[in-house]
């Protein structure tokens, strides 16, 4: 681990919860707000990978992810940035409303379910705040010398943050789809010209993703698209669910010895919540991971948007909000 300057380390596990100082605020765009965060004392933070996001304790109590955008080498501060969505779930009101420069957030994380895999070759499509996580695999891509592009589209290009630093990066093209001049990327043809062992990266609204995921699947070999959910798909990617899990069955909170039985109605989560109200959660529809909660025994029926193949197999985690149990009993590390 990196010292920081003062000799000290800084070690946090992605279950816990640590309080940041949130040193700057800065307007990337128009509507879209960046903030830097450090630690208090001025230690090192924890590393991190492209493609990987903080849990943020708003001060309201709300929970909301954000992907980081700087330089993983920077270990002196996280980088994030939020989009103003009127008409979203509150959080991004509030943080464009409150004064937040000098104040300190709780934070978990960093975590990482949208890393980046080895590849010949990478095409990025963006679709606006959905930039956030790619600009940090482009900048990491960029350095190792592969060759990548990226299609971003936005509502206009005052609106798409980090125009300047995407340009700056070497070894790839960006390629400007501003909708207020031409429309929404065509991503037909970005696949079309793509060779085979291409890693494409998609992150944006959910209609985006639901058309990369269209032409990729025609056009591309199994594996090759990679995306991150905004919101709730209309349809999981996770399994139907083992039918055995639609009972009841018991979950024991190994922190406090609890243990607490879960019945066909109800979710872990609202359960957990009864007796561990402080638990972390947000969305409760199974695509942000807030809830993530390692599992020490048992097997979960994984319910979620978030797991990828590999992890569900693994069951070293689950997301409480929708999963349940494959056996009579789960012990959680809570």
């Amino acid at each position: 681990m990196q010292s920081s300057p003062n000799g000290s380390e800084h070690a946090v596990g992605a279950g816990a919860l640590e309080e940041l100082l949130v040193l700057q605020a800065t307007w990337e765009a128009e509507g879209v707000l960046g903030l830097r965060l450090v630690d208090p004392c001025g230690r090192a933070l924890p590393a991190w990978e492209p493609g990987a996001h903080l849990d943020v304790v708003l001060p309201s109590g709300l929970v909301r992810q954000y992907s980081l955008c700087g330089d993983p080498r920077d270990r002196s501060a996280y980088r994030i940035a939020i989009q103003l969505a009127e008409a979203g779930r509150g959080g991004s009101l509030e943080v464009h409303g409150t004064q937040l420069v000098g104040r300190t957030l709780r934070i978990r994380g960093p975590r990482n379910h949208f890393s980046l895999v080895d590849a010949p070759s990478y095409a990025f499509v963006a679709g606006g705040i959905g930039i956030t996580p790619l600009l940090a695999m482009a900048c990491e891509i960029g350095r190792r010398g592969h060759p990548w592009s990226l299609l971003y589209g936005g509502r206009s290009l005052a609106t798409m943050p980090f125009l300047t630093e995407l340009t700056a990066i070497p070894g790839g093209t960006v390629d400007l789809v501003p909708q207020d001049v031409r429309g929404l990327p065509d991503l037909d043809m970005l696949v079309a010209g793509l060779s085979p062992e291409t890693a494409v990266y998609v992150c944006g609204p959910e209609p985006m993703l639901r058309a990369a995921e269209e032409v990729c699947n025609r056009r591309l070999p199994p594996g090759a698209l990679h995306v991150e959910h905004f919101s709730a798909p209309a349809e999981r990617t996770a399994p139907a669910g083992d039918p055995r899990a639609d009972g009841s069955f018991e979950v024991e909170l190994r922190r406090s010895g609890r243990v607490v039985v879960v019945p066909p109605e109800r979710t872990v989560l609202s359960v957990v919540l009864d007796v561990a109200p402080d638990a972390l959660y947000s969305c409760e529809e199974g695509f942000c991971g807030a809830c993530e909660t390692p599992v020490l025994e048992g097997l979960p029926d994984h319910r979620d948007a978030v797991l990828g193949d590999r992890e569900r197999q693994e069951s070293k985690t689950m997301m409480i909000c929708v999963s349940r149990s494959r056996t009579p009993r789960l012990v959680l590390d809570i």
